[in-house]
């Protein structure tokens, strides 16, 4: 069992397990199995790790197929790192994605909890994303079909589309996204046939040549598109042809924008896009409120279930009108700004200044006065001069990202003694692994997941505590 290249015959597939693996148990041995693998098919698992307890490896036989198994809706599946969960039905995604949080919350947390809640399913399983980017490379990714097919003279191709998994210079040609909705693929695949037609030359992320490198969408459930083209270097005459190009073809977009990057890594955060057309940020709704989302901005992927979110969030906050309400990592306000109508003061801590500029127009564009943002770490700017101005807080509203909460900040959570935290997670695991820690003080009341990412096995979890 421990020698290289262990392929274990028959292993029947019984769940899943972290990072939405499939979960089998032979002789005693927990295997994980890569590979688009359901409940119920039976494989034969080609082993890469291989430990005295547990082995992990990927399916290279199907013997029989699970009776759930439903067909994949998208031509880049099994090939493309998204939508990993096609071919579970949707159904017993929400069941394995709501045992992840009580598996987490239960094994890592170990934690007295109430009753967690049923999940809340997305009405919306395709076209939900608002945001995707996309990344061009003259080296396509090609399949097993294909290489085979070219013999001894592998083709070099150019691709815009998304990196496969575990190989940083391949990208996937994609022809249709259903992550997004239109003219997202009318946008892509107009700069493909133009650069095409036109020889213009796709990014070489390991030589650090070509022109083309990635393509940001924005597509807001209010019908405002903003595009990003980024480019490796200026040149005026073809970007001003390849931007009016994509105006007079694509109907629809309301900001078009251009990013020169001239540097190793694809991060704009520290770059200056350019309006080349419209006004240079979308608008979003939640409810009645109206959110400003410039091409650096941070807002919740999926508009529908973002909502759905922070509902269950005012809700467990339980607001009366009068509290004092701390949003820490707030981003550009949005949680805050939702919350606002029912709260006597919030004020909002974000690390990055950008965001809070924009919380701040955000708060403003939707008449919110009592809403007041602050850019720097929590741990330095909140101490008693802080509370002396501002008050002691009634509710802490939490949204760190997936590392979860700094255990200094877990610290100052429990200094500060605040009567309600609500903390929403978009890692079940890393946020059992801050309830453990703030458990001396605190109790788990409320617990409500939210699957804010359909066919992937990511999941968001809301946890209400009050103080002992």
């Amino acid at each position: 069992m421990r020698k290289k290249n262990v392929v274990l015959e028959n292993v029947p597939v019984s769940g899943y397990a972290a990072e939405g693996k499939g979960l089998a148990r032979q002789d005693g041995k927990v295997i994980f199995i890569e590979g688009g693998v359901v409940p119920g098919d039976v494989v034969d698992v080609r082993l890469a790790k291989n430990k005295k307890d547990w082995a992990e490896g990927r399916a290279v036989h199907f013997h029989t197929l699970s009776p759930d198994r439903v067909d994949p809706f998208c031509r880049h599946f099994g090939e493309c790192g998204g939508c990993k969960w096609q071919m579970l039905p949707y159904d017993m995604q929400l069941q394995y994605k709501h045992q992840q949080v009580v598996d987490h919350l239960t094994r890592i947390g170990k934690v007295t909890l109430p009753e967690i809640s049923p999940i809340m399913g997305g009405k919306e399983t395709s076209h939900y994303r608002n945001k995707l980017e996309f990344t061009f490379s003259n080296k396509a990714y090609l399949t097993n079909a294909e290489m085979a097919a070219a013999g001894d003279e592998i083709p070099r191709r150019n691709a815009i589309g998304f990196h496969v998994p575990k190989l940083f210079d391949k990208v996937l040609d994609i022809q249709t996204c259903h992550l997004q909705a239109e003219p997202a693929n009318l946008i892509k695949n107009t700069i493909r046939e133009y650069a095409e037609a036109n020889e213009l030359s796709f990014y070489d992320i390991r030589q650090q040549t070509g022109w083309l490198r990635n393509l940001v969408l924005r597509i807001c459930t209010t019908g405002e598109v903003m595009a990003n083209l980024v480019i490796f270097h200026e040149d005026k005459e073809k970007r001003e042809a390849l931007l009016d190009h994509i105006l007079k073809t694509v109907p629809g977009i309301t900001s078009l924008l251009y990013t020169i990057n001239p540097k190793k890594n694809d991060s704009i955060f520290d770059l200056e896009p350019k309006v080349y057309y419209g006004k240079g940020y979308v608008e979003e709704k939640l409810e009645d409120f109206v959110f400003k989302i410039g091409p650096k901005s941070f807002f919740q992927t999926n508009t529908y279930q973002g909502e759905a979110l922070y509902k269950v969030t005012r809700d467990f906050a339980g607001l009366t009108g009068t509290e004092v309400v701390y949003d820490l990592y707030c981003g550009t306000g949005s949680i805050g700004i939702f919350v606002s109508r029912l709260a006597g003061k919030v004020i909002g801590i974000e690390l990055i200044k950008e965001a809070i500029d924009d919380a701040i127009i955000n708060a403003e564009q939707n008449n919110v006065a009592n809403a007041t943002f602050y850019a720097g770490d929590v741990i330095d700017i909140v101490d008693d001069a802080f509370f002396a101005k501002h008050g002691a807080p009634d509710v802490i509203i939490t949204d760190p990202p997936r590392a979860g909460m700094h255990e200094k900040l877990v610290e100052k959570l429990l200094e500060v003694g605040a009567p309600k935290i609500v903390y929403v997670s978009c890692n079940p695991a890393t946020q059992a692994r801050d309830l453990a820690l703030l458990d001396v003080m605190y109790t788990v009341e409320k617990v409500q997941p939210v699957d804010m990412f359909p066919h992937t096995h990511h999941i968001e979890n809301v946890v209400l505590l009050k103080k002992r």
